[in-house]
This record gives structure tokens, C-alpha cells and sequence, in this order.
């Protein structure tokens, strides 16, 4: 069973850059697919991107594409999240999620994802 631990949350102004980490233990992490989720305040969960379990095909919801990379080092069991130009509405828990499905490379609902981390705090002030 994976546990997964993310960091790098804070609070930063509108513009600027955090990059989140997400630590696996207790599994095979290339086996998984990779993902990204936050939960804005007031909101539902919505998906941020996710990556293959190779890290060579991911994919982005629109509203963070051309702003944040996912990536990932199998070898350090860790998922990044780089984000750039952040925004106000981007502010949320962030939260990073494996998924063993061996359907496809890589899934937006969160239905998909089997474990999930403790999440991370996001601010960006104006």
C-alpha cells in the first residue's frame, strides 16, 4: 500500500512560483499513475494534472496549462508539481494521488486514484 507524503505548500504573491513534492513509500512507484488534485475553498476537488507512469505523457486542466509542469523521478519515488505565474484562483489544498489502474496512461477523475496524500496548503495573495 502507498503512502504518499506531499510539501512545499505556502503562501506566495500573485506572479510567483512554488514547486510541491510528493514523497512515495511502501510500493512500486513507477507501477502508478501520478496525479494532482487541489480543492479551492468552498469548492469540490477538481483535477490539475496528471503523468504517466514512464513521466512521458501528461496532461493538464486548462486552467493551469502553460503555468504548471508535472513531472517525475521514479528513481526518488517523487512526483513535482512546478507551478509558475501562480494566481489568486489558485489558491487550495493541493493533493497528490496514485492510481493501479492499468487502463490508460494517466486519468482525471478522482474515482481513478486508489491513495491519496495528506495534502498541502496553497495561498497566492493579490
Amino acid at each position: 500500500q502507498v503512502q504518499l507524503v506531499e510539501s512545499g505548500g505556502g503562501l506566495v504573491q500573485a506572479g510567483g512560483s512554488l514547486r510541491l513534492s510528493c514523497a512515495a513509500s511502501r510500493g512500486t512507484f513507477s507501477s502508478y499513475v501520478m496525479g494532482w488534485f487541489r480543492r479551492p475553498p468552498g469548492k469540490e476537488r477538481e483535477f490539475v494534472a496528471a503523468i504517466s507512469r514512464s513521466g512521458y505523457s501528461t496532461d493538464y486542466a486548462d486552467s493551469v496549462k502553460g503555468r504548471f509542469t508535472i513531472s517525475r523521478e521514479n528513481a526518488k519515488n517523487t512526483v513535482y508539481l512546478q507551478m509558475n505565474s501562480l494566481k489568486p484562483e489558485d489558491t487550495a489544498v493541493y493533493y497528490c494521488a496514485a492510481s493501479g489502474d492499468y487502463s490508460g496512461s494517466y486519468y482525471y477523475s478522482p474515482l481513478r486514484y486508489d491513495y491519496w496524500g495528506q495534502g498541502t496548503q496553497v495561498t497566492v495573495s493579490s
